[in-house]
């Protein structure tokens, strides 16, 4: 059996997008009763994927808004990015979008791996964006794209299938050893 590989991913979005509540679905199988911002959190979850171990680290973040500095830890040895926003906020989409260039900004990179959300799904009363923009904006960002209801748990696991798969996208080979010390930047 293959070696156990380690991801490291950072869940992004405006402030009560659900980037915790899908975050907590995926790792503890749960979704918080109650709203409360969140400042910064991390979790850990071992998961099997296309017949790949995998110990993922979750970066759930705090909200941003398009005046948010990026900060460094967000893009220093981070695998790959999930990307949310709620179906019910049009400005919710326009952080997003800022955010993303923030990122490829910070990376000096065209592309990275990614996935962009649409969450909220359940809300589809109050719906503001539709599939089809959410389709078109990862179509031109060449990302996958999920929309999902954090609240009832669905596409949750997508989400997180998605972005281990668009991160091995830009895999090429066998993962470097794991080297003992430090490393000065």
């Amino acid at each position: 059996m293959a070696p156990q590989k380690h991801r490291k991913i950072c869940v992004m979005g405006s402030r009560a997008v659900g980037k915790s509540t899908i975050t907590m679905q995926f790792v503890e199988s749960h979704c918080p009763d109650s709203y409360h911002p969140t400042i910064e959190n991390t979790y850990q979850k071992i998961i099997r994927h296309q017949g790949q171990e995998y110990s993922v680290e979750i970066i759930d973040t705090a909200g941003q808004d398009e005046y948010s500095i990026l900060q460094k830890q967000y893009s220093i040895g981070i695998h790959g990015y999930i990307l949310v926003y709620s179906v019910t906020s049009v400005s919710s989409l326009e952080v997003i979008k800022v955010l993303n260039d923030k990122i490829l900004s910070s990376l000096g990179a065209e592309k990275i791996p990614r996935v962009l959300v649409g969450n909220k799904s359940d809300l589809d009363n109050e719906r503001n964006i539709s599939r089809d923009q959410g389709i078109q904006l990862a179509n031109e960002w060449e990302c996958a794209f999920v929309e999902c209801s954090g609240k009832n748990n669905e596409n949750v696991e997508e989400v997180f299938k998605q972005i281990l798969n668009e991160v091995n996208k830009g895999s090429t080979g066998p993962e470097p050893p794991q080297k003992e010390g430090c490393i000065l930047m």
